[in-house]
């Protein structure tokens, strides 16, 4: 029978091939769905029986974006659901919500300077249909708000994608992902 992998956001939902190992699945996530460069992949963390999660980090003394992991179908490949940052929380869209163009986000950031860029992407996609940037907070979490407008989508569902950058380098330095779905 096929897997439903609807609600799996890497790699890239219906019709791909999950992955053997949680931790590898975790470091392919975070550099090819999310950007990161060389990053520093943790131990896998045992949820329930099927699920959990693996911390990943731009540097050693850099924030925790967690990537949460779960095995779809009977074959025990793994999955990325989504991710998280205890420096970008989200309000709107919520996870799984019908998005169109432009759709409104909302949340808060501590950020360098702020800036958070905000990607709409599809599956099977790595090019966003869109992006947009926010500003919460350089010192401390603060709100955030904006529109992300969007190009028309191919596909049934797609991802959130909310990113941060480091004032050192500009590599990648946080994410915060979720599964949405296109009407």
């Amino acid at each position: 029978a096929p897997v439903d992998t609807s609600t799996a956001v890497f790699p890239y939902g219906t019709g791909d091939v999950g992955y053997a190992d949680p931790v590898e699945l975790a470091r392919a996530f975070a550099e090819d769905f999310v950007g990161f460069t060389d990053p520093l992949v943790g131990d896998f963390v045992q949820g329930d029986s099927r699920s959990g999660e693996v911390e990943v980090r731009p540097m050693s003394d850099g924030p925790v974006t967690t990537v949460f992991v779960r095995q779809l179908g009977t074959d025990g490949s793994w999955w990325v659901l989504g991710s998280a940052t205890g420096d970008i929380t989200t309000d709107a869209p919520a996870p799984g919500d019908a998005i169109t163009s432009p759709v409104s986000v909302s949340g808060s950031a501590l950020a360098f300077e702020g800036a958070v860029v905000v990607e709409v992407r599809q599956d099977g996609a790595r090019e966003p249909l869109g992006t947009g940037y926010v500003t919460g907070g350089g010192d401390e979490m603060r709100p955030f708000s904006g529109q992300v407008s969007f190009s028309p989508p191919s596909a049934d569902y797609g991802a959130m994608v909310f990113l941060t950058h480091s004032a050192q380098d500009g590599r990648v330095w946080d994410a915060a992902v979720y599964r949405v779905r296109f009407p």
